[in-house]
């Protein structure tokens, strides 16, 4: 019988994820996929998976799970406390669960997203080739709870794994964020984008997978029209009728009518994912 987890506590939210489904924005689904890609990678990697294997991202911690023969699993992303069967356990390593033991991450000190990979990757079943849940369109495997069995797939023949790999950990006071102006910056001010790189914006609680809601200035703007809703893509930074910003994340809606200013570069929506209410947010212009 393959082995499977066992979802003993599901945390505030915990889905499955792996690298999302590219390439169906035409009929309208968003790509999705783990929020943080570089630690999902790494925990894939570490675990002795293809990089885009599917995974658990916990967010904010509390996940729990017992595994029905022994497997092996890596824990990346905001660095939380891990026990075995209540014996503490490193981020960012390859670890040993035996056959009916169970494993659980605490709270994070710092970030918001944690990756939990398990040798074989999380077999559920496939939708438009991708085993990610996609939160604003309801595609994939429902969110973890409780009770819930997920089953594995074969190990594959791979190099054995590192057994430790140092990451920094997510920033707890302010968080730098690369950006490039456009598409729509010429709807605003000349201001309004020296202002989005000049003053910090604070994470409201208004965040999740699909974006992030900033409190700070406003930016104004030069055009007070309508715009034609357009493709939206991960690092867009929407500005609404309150002239607040929101930084879209994985499950962004493929289209908006709000302009955009500016879009984070690709490889910092890794970092965007795992800025924690509360925490500030500075812009930096791109070098390009």
């Amino acid at each position: 019988m393959a082995a499977v987890l066992e979802v003993v506590d599901s945390g505030p939210l915990s889905t499955v994820q792996d690298l999302g489904r590219p390439g169906y924005a035409d009929i309208g689904v968003t790509e999705s996929g783990a929020a943080d890609r570089a630690s999902l990678r790494l925990a894939n990697r570490l675990a002795g998976n293809g990089e885009g294997a599917a995974a658990i991202e916990v967010t904010f911690g509390g996940f729990a799970a017992r595994a029905t023969a022994e497997v092996t699993i890596a824990v990346t992303g905001a660095p939380c406390p891990i026990t075995i069967d209540r014996m503490g356990a490193p981020m960012n390593a390859a670890l040993r669960v035996p056959a009916g033991a169970e494993f659980r991450l605490g709270w994070p000190a710092t970030g918001m997203r944690s990756y939990v990979a398990v040798r074989g990757g999380i077999a559920v079943e496939p939708v438009l080739g991708s085993r990610a849940t996609d939160l604003l369109s309801g595609l994939g495997p429902d969110p973890l709870r409780r009770g819930m069995v997920l089953p594995l797939g074969a190990a594959v023949a791979s190099p054995a794994p590192p057994r430790f790999t140092p990451v920094a950990a997510p920033p707890s006071d302010e968080l730098a964020l690369r950006i490039l102006p456009g598409p729509r910056d010429d709807w605003f001010t000349e201001s309004a984008l020296r202002t989005l790189l000049a003053q910090p914006y604070a994470v409201t609680s208004e965040s999740n997978r699909i974006g992030i809601r900033l409190e700070g200035p406003v930016l104004p703007r030069a055009r007070h029209g309508e715009l034609v809703s357009e493709g939206m893509v991960t690092g867009a930074v929407q500005v609404p009728p309150s002239g607040k910003p929101t930084l879209f994340l994985a499950d962004h809606p493929v289209t908006g009518g709000y302009p955009v200013i500016a879009v984070v570069v690709t490889e910092d929506v890794d970092k965007a994912a795992q800025a924690r209410p509360g925490l500030l947010v500075r812009f930096e212009p791109a070098r390009v």
